[in-house]
């Protein structure tokens, strides 16, 4: 069954919503009906030029055709931390660092907390947050 638009948009404004309690002390890049982008709040040096960028790129949210992307870059080289705190979102985890939601009950308000929780402790610890 084809996700409906009604669907999408839940599923799309559950994400931002989420993601939303990370700004502060994260910056806002980008908040279209579509795109929600979030990066750190520190210039950081970044790149084999290691050229110093506003902040490093954290999460974002993409309203897609026919599923919703949600993206925690924190989640790179470091599934083992998540897999306990959100085994439902983690199913639906495609690739190193996306998860592509096609069904409402695939998005879990309370794992996707978690998983941001975790995102900003992991970018704390490495520098990327104030």
């Amino acid at each position: 069954m084809a996700l409906t638009a009604a669907d999408k948009a839940t599923i799309f404004n559950t994400l931002v919503e989420a993601i939303q309690t990370c700004s502060p002390p994260m910056v806002v890049t980008k908040n279209t009906s579509e795109v929600f982008e979030l990066i750190g709040n520190k210039p950081v040096p970044y790149g084999y030029k290691k050229e110093i960028i506003a902040g490093m790129y954290f999460s974002s949210v993409v309203a897609r055709k026919d599923m919703v992307s949600f993206y925690v870059f924190p989640l790179y080289g470091q599934e083992d931390l998540f897999k306990d705190i959100a085994p439902t979102a983690m199913k639906c985890l495609k690739g190193k660092t996306c998860f592509n939601f096609k069904k409402t009950e695939q998005v879990n308000k309370k794992e996707i907390t978690a998983i941001l929780k975790q995102g900003v402790k992991i970018w704390k610890q490495l520098g990327y947050m104030k």
